[in-house]
C-alpha cells in the first residue's frame, strides 16, 4: 500500500528524443522566462540553489516547510497550508546541505534552523512522535483537510517520523549548540512503540516488523494500522535502521523483513533464492530477475522506494555486493523502462504531483512485488534521475537536461517542477518538498559526499547497523 495515498485516506543513458518530437506533444508547456540550463553551465551546483531557492521560499514565517508550492504564475508562489513530519525533516536537511556547500553562511544556517528546531518544539505530539499533518503556518494539528474541510484523524506514522528524526539528527551535528534541544525531542522518540515483536508460532501475527503507524485517540497505544511495513527495500527501512541504531528495536528486525514475498505468495513474480539462516534467524533471501538483472524488487516500483535512504545511511559502502548491486541494477531497470520497454525516450519514475493536477504512483510495475504495482503512464519525475546521480551519473545529467531541453520542466527561480507527461507535453505546476528535499540530499552527496551521512556513520549505526549490512547477502 503507498503510504502517502493511505494516509490521506485514512486520515481524512541519455534518455533525450530529437526537439522535433517534444514540439510535436500537444499542450507542451512553455519554459518559464530565463528557465534553460545553458549547455556550457555546470548543472549540478545550479540546479542545487536553485532547489534550496524552493524549500526556503516553502518554509513559512513559523519555520516549517509546506507540503508543497504552486509556481505556476509569475508572481509569489502559492504555498499550500499543510505540512508534515517528512516535510519538515526535508527543510532541515537541505539547510544543512546549503551551508555544506557554502550556499548560505553560518549565522544563516543557526538562524534558520533554530526556528525549525523552536517550531518542531511547539508540536503537539503523543507517545513521544508527530502527528502526519499540521498547519505550516502556526503548527496547529491540522483535524480538517485544507482543500476540502475533509476530517483527518489525527496519526503518528512510522516512516514519517523516521525523516524528521533523520533531519533533526543532520541538524544538530550541523550545529552544536542545537544538540541538547535535539537530544530533549528525541529521548522518548522509542521506535518500539510501533514494532510487533516476531512470534515463531504465528508469523502473521507476530511478524517482527513494523506498523505503517497509530492512530492514538484509542487507550494504550491507540489503534494501529492493519499493516506491517514488509518489504526491506522501501524507504521506512530508514525507521527500522533508526531503531536499530538507538537500541530501541531489536538487531534480528532487519531479518524479519522480506526481500521478496515467499514463494507461492501473490507478488509480481515468482522469486529464485534460498532460505539462509543469519544470526538465528531463517532468512528467504529472494530476487527478482528483470531484463536479464537480477535485484531486490521494491514494493511499488518506484524509485525513491529504493534510493532514499541510502542519500543518508552509506548502503552501497556497507554492502557493496549486496546493497550497492541492487541499487544499481535497480536504477538501470528503471531506464530500460522509459528508453526501451516504454520507448517514452526519458526515465525515472516516482510517485509525484499529477501533471494536471492531483497526486499518483509511479514506478516500474516488474520491479515491485505489488501485483498491481506503480505503473509509469509515461509521467516522468526528476526526482527520480537525482536519485539515481550515485549510480548512473552521465545518464541521470543527460536525462535532466533533455527533460528541460525539450519541455522546460526546470526553471532557474525553484529548480525542477514536480513531473513531466512525456506524451502531451504537460509539466506540473508545482513542486513538492519531499521531492525536493531529496534532490537537494542527492545534489549535496553527489557534490559533497557524505555532507549530510555524518549522523548515520557513527554511534549506533556503526556498531549496530553496519554489520547487519556487511552480513547482508542479497541471491544476486
Amino acid at each position: 500500500m503507498n503510504r502517502r495515498t493511505f494516509l490521506t485516506t485514512a486520515t481524512l543513458t541519455a534518455a533525450a528524443s530529437a526537439t522535433a518530437h517534444a514540439h510535436a506533444h500537444a499542450g507542451a508547456a512553455p519554459a518559464a522566462a530565463g528557465a534553460r540550463t545553458g549547455a556550457g553551465r555546470a548543472p549540478l551546483r545550479t540546479w542545487f540553489e536553485a532547489t534550496h531557492r524552493s524549500l526556503d521560499a516553502m518554509t513559512t514565517d513559523f519555520g516549517l516547510t509546506t507540503d508543497k508550492m504552486d509556481v505556476s504564475g509569475t508572481g509569489a508562489p502559492v504555498l499550500s497550508a499543510q505540512t508534515s513530519p517528512t516535510n519538515i525533516g526535508c527543510g532541515l536537511w537541505t539547510t544543512v546541505a546549503a551551508a555544506g556547500l557554502g550556499v548560505i553562511g553560518s549565522d544563516t544556517l543557526h538562524r534558520r534552523l533554530s526556528r525549525t528546531v523552536a517550531a518542531v518544539e511547539r508540536l503537539e505530539r503523543a507517545h513521544g512522535f508527530w502527528f502526519n499533518w499540521y498547519d505550516a503556518h502556526d503548527g496547529s494539528l491540522l483535524t480538517a483537510w485544507p482543500e476540502t474541510g475533509d476530517p483527518v484523524r489525527p496519526f503518528l506514522s512510522s516512516v514519517d517520523n523516521a525523516w524528521l528524526v533523520t533531519g533533526l539528527m543532520i541538524a544538530a551535528d550541523a550545529d552544536p549548540s542545537l544538540r541538547p534541544r535535539v537530544a530533549r525531542l528525541l529521548k522518548d522518540a522509542d521506535w518500539s512503540y510501533f514494532y510487533t515483536p516476531y512470534d515463531p508460532a504465528d508469523p502473521v501475527a507476530g511478524p517482527g516488523q513494523l506498523r505503517g503507524g497509530h492512530w492514538p485517540d484509542k487507550p494504550g497505544k491507540g489503534e494501529p494500522t492493519g499493516h506491517h511495513y514488509g518489504a526491506l527495500n522501501t524507504e521506512p527501512r530508514m525507521a527500522s535502521y533508526l531503531g536499530i541504531a538507538d537500541g530501541s528495536l531489536p538487531p534480528e528486525h532487519y531479518w524479519h523483513i522480506f526481500r521478496t514475498l515467499l514463494p507461492g505468495m501473490g507478488q509480481e513474480q515468482e522469486p529464485e533464492g534460498a532460505w539462509v539462516t543469519v544470526d538465528g534467524v531463517r532468512v528467504w533471501q529472494g530476487h527478482y530477475t528483470h531484463r536479464g538483472r537480477k535485484l531486490v524488487p521494491t514494493w511499488g516500483g518506484s524509485m525513491f522506494e529504493a534510493l532514499m535512504v541510502p542519500l543518508f545511511v552509506p548502503e552501497p559502502e556497507w554492502s557493496p555486493r549486496s546493497w550497492g548491486t541492487t541499487h544499481h541494477r535497480y536504477v538501470r531497470g528503471q531506464i530500460d523502462h522509459g528508453l526501451k520497454e516504454a520507448g517514452y525516450g526519458y526515465w525515472g519514475f516516482s510517485p509525484a504531483n499529477i501533471p494536471d493536477g492531483g497526486y499518483s504512483e509511479y514506478g516500474v510495475d516488474a520491479l515491485g512485488m505489488q501485483e498491481e504495482g506503480y505503473t509509469s503512464k509515461g509521467v516522468v519525475t526528476p526526482h527520480a534521475s537525482f536519485l539515481a546521480l550515485p549510480y548512473e551519473p552521465a545518464a541521470a545529467v543527460a536525462n535532466l537536461t533533455a527533460l528541460d531541453r525539450d519541455f522546460g520542466a526546470y526553471d532557474d527561480r525553484y529548480g525542477f517542477r514536480d513531473s513531466v507527461d512525456t506524451a502531451t507535453g504537460r509539466v506540473s505546476d508545482f513542486v513538492l518538498a519531499l521531492d525536493q528535499g531529496m534532490v537537494a540530499a542527492a545534489l549535496a552527496q553527489q557534490l559533497r559526499p557524505g555532507l549530510l551521512q555524518r549522523p548515520f556513520r557513527t554511534g549506533g549505526f556503526r556498531s549496530r547497523v553496519r554489520p547487519l549490512l556487511a552480513k547482508e547477502r542479497f541471491s544476486i
